[in-house]
């Protein structure tokens, strides 16, 4: 009995000494969780109307949340008296060694995510990186998938691909169709570029912004005058007009007597007597 007596004065002791911050720890943790809660349902309020990529909301998100989280509980700890010094130095410690083992996932990491606020491209743009050139399938938070035109699933991962030279070919809504050919140094330049710019002009998929389609001369070359033939087009256009015009131009120079030459050489065979 006198052990009992004992142990009972201890509790006693312990809860009068221990239970208000205790209590409070609790009520704080409570009203902390609360709060975090509120805060969490802000910030996915203000991403939606802010038409945040939503593959990057929800880690957003989460990353927000625990991370109050984990301030909230340290805090909590310190008020009923655990010592959170070395709680926070194990934390640092097991962050370090974590973040060198997974330092290539980590950089990919932060390369989603760089991807995903900036948008230098999305889901559906026609890009080309890293010697890779596709279509944009998916952009997930390690890795962006492309689907190249033979229909390969190639894999991209975020790090080199945030870090590298990115041309996308679908990021305007207009872009310029380049074509070259040439004419005898015998046909008249100005006729030549003057009908070059009716037959795009006339072309139904072709606009005059920003800027009429255009001919001019380009070089000089050896066995022909080089031109050079621009026209805009709306970009989801772009091959369909490449491939008239580029079809249309021999026919149009046929029509009005130009000719397209092509290398000639002369070999004189010397004959020794």
């Amino acid at each position: 009995m006198e052990k009992l007596d004992v142990y009972t004065e201890k509790a006693i002791k312990m809860i009068m000494e221990y239970g208000p911050q205790l209590v409070l720890a609790i009520i704080v943790l409570l009203i902390g969780l609360s709060i975090i809660k509120s805060f969490t349902n802000i910030l996915k309020k203000t991403l939606d109307s802010r038409k945040v990529d939503p593959t990057l909301t929800p880690f957003l998100i989460n990353l927000f949340s625990w991370g109050l989280k984990i301030l909230l509980l340290v805090s909590v700890a310190s008020m009923v008296g655990i010592a959170t010094a070395s709680f926070v130095a194990v934390l640092g410690a097991a962050g370090l060694a974590i973040g060198l083992a997974l330092q290539g996932s980590l950089g990919n990491f932060a390369g989603g995510v760089l991807i995903l606020v900036f948008r230098p491209f999305v889901k559906g743009d026609f890009i080309e990186a890293n010697g890779i050139e596709g279509i944009v399938d998916s952009i997930d938070i390690f890795a962006t998938i492309v689907k190249t035109v033979d229909n390969k699933k190639v894999v991209l991962p975020n790090g080199p691909l945030a870090g590298g030279t990115i041309k996308n070919y679908t990021g305007h809504d207009y872009r310029r169709v380049d074509l070259a050919i040439g004419i005898s140094y015998n046909d008249d330049i100005r006729s030549a570029c003057k009908v070059l710019r009716e037959m795009c002009s006339s072309h139904d998929l072709v606009v005059n912004e920003p800027e009429p389609p255009t001919a001019y001369v380009w070089e000089y070359g050896d066995s022909s005058i080089n031109l050079t033939v621009r026209a805009w087009t709306k970009t989801e256009n772009y091959w369909p007009v490449f491939w008239a015009l580029n079809e249309q131009i021999k026919y149009t120079l046929d029509e009005n007597n130009f000719s397209i030459p092509f290398p000639q050489r002369d070999v004189h065979m010397i004959k020794e007597s």
